[in-house]
C-alpha cells in the first residue's frame, strides 16, 4: 500500500480549494449580472413606455387642456373635471384612511395584546391586502350606493378607496411600532408616563417616517384605481366639478380608459397627456409625504 506524502496532500488540497474558490467566484458573477440584467430590463421598459408617454403627449398638455371639460372633439377636450374630482376623492380617501389605520394599528400593537381575537383581525387584514380592487367596487356599490344611500357621490368613492387600501396602512404603521425600540418605551414608563403618554410622545413620533412610506403606497395605489370607480361611479363625460362630498363625480382613470377605446388617433395622445398629467399629480403628492417623512426622520435621528 503506497501512503501519500505530505507534499502530495496539501498539493491536493490546495487544487480542491482553488477549484471551489473557482467555482464560487463564477456563481457569483453570474448572479450578479443575472439580478443586474433583471433591473436594466425593468428600468428599460419604464423608459421606454415613460418615453412613449412624453412624445404621444407632446403639444396637448397645456393650460387649456387642464382647463377644459371633456368633449366629443379631440382639440377641445380637457381634464378639468376629473383632475379635481381625482383631488376630491384623494383627499377624502386620505382623511379617512390616516387616522382609522393609525389607530387600527396602534390598537392591536399597544392594547389588544396576542388573544385569539387580535390573532384573527391580523389574519383577515393580511388576507384583505390581497383581495382584488374589482371586489371592493362592487362591496361599495352594494353597501355605499344602495343599502346607506349616499349616492355615486364622492364620499362613496373615498370611502371604497379607504376599504382598498387600509390594510396597506394598517400593515405597513404596525411594522413601523414595532420597530421602535422598546428601551424607548421602558424609559418612559419608568419616569411615570401612561400608556397614552408613551404612545403619544413617542411611539408615534418615531414610526411615524415607516407610516409615511405606507401612507405613500397606499395613495399611490388608489389614485391610478379605475376598476372600483367605475363599479360605484361610472360617469365620464361630465360638464361640472364637486363642490361637496354629496356631488357627482369623474376621476382622470376612468377618462383616460374612456380615451384610448376611442379608434380616432388624437384621443389616444390626449390620453397620454392625461396619463402625464395623472404622474405629475402623484410625484407631487408623493414628494410632500416624503418630505413629511424626512423631516420627522431627521427629527429622530437628533
Amino acid at each position: 500500500m503506497r501512503l501519500s506524502s505530505p507534499v502530495s496532500i496539501a498539493r491536493d488540497s490546495a487544487a480542491a480549494s482553488r477549484g471551489r474558490i473557482g467555482y464560487r467566484s463564477w456563481r457569483d458573477r453570474f448572479f450578479y449580472f443575472l439580478f443586474a440584467a433583471s433591473v436594466l430590463i425593468g428600468v428599460l421598459g419604464l423608459v421606454t413606455l415613460l418615453t412613449t408617454i412624453v412624445v404621444d403627449a407632446w403639444g396637448w398638455l397645456d393650460w387649456q387642456f387642464i382647463t377644459s371639460y371633456a368633449s366629443r372633439r379631440p382639440e377641445r377636450a380637457g381634464i378639468f373635471a376629473p383632475l379635481i374630482g381625482t383631488t376630491w376623492v384623494i383627499l377624502t380617501t386620505a382623511a379617512l384612511t390616516i387616522p382609522l389605520g393609525v389607530g387600527t394599528a396602534v390598537y392591536l400593537e399597544e392594547f389588544a395584546g396576542r388573544s385569539r381575537f387580535s390573532r384573527l383581525v391580523q389574519l383577515n387584514i393580511a388576507n384583505l391586502a390581497g383581495v382584488p380592487s374589482i371586489v371592493y367596487g362592487i362591496l361599495g356599490l352594494g353597501i355605499f350606493v344602495t343599502l346607506m344611500d349616499l349616492g355615486r357621490s364622492v364620499l362613496t368613492g373615498g370611502l371604497t378607496l379607504t376599504l382598498l387600501v387600509l390594510p396597506i396602512v394598517i400593515i405597513a404603521t404596525q411594522e413601523s411600532i414595532r420597530a421602535v425600540p422598546p428601551s424607548y418605551r421602558d424609559a418612559a414608563f419608568a419616569m411615570g408616563a401612561t400608556r397614552w403618554q408613551v404612545i403619544k410622545t413617542i411611539v408615534l413620533p418615531q414610526a411615524i417616517p415607516g407610516i409615511m412610506s405606507g401612507v405613500i403606497l397606499a395613495l399611490s395605489r388608489a389614485i391610478g384605481e379605475a376598476a372600483p370607480i367605475l363599479m360605484i361611479s361610472g360617469i365620464v363625460f361630465i360638464t361640472s366639478v364637486p363642490t361637496s362630498p354629496g356631488d357627482s363625480f369623474t376621476v382622470l382613470p376612468l377618462q383616460i380608459l374612456n380615451w384610448v377605446t376611442q379608434p380616432q388617433a388624437d384621443f389616444q395622445s390626449i390620453a397620454a397627456a392625461a396619463i402625464l398629467a395623472l404622474l405629475i399629480m402623484l410625484l407631487s403628492m408623493n414628494a410632500v409625504a416624503i418630505w413629511i417623512r424626512n423631516r420627522f426622520q431627521g427629527e429622530r435621528v437628533e
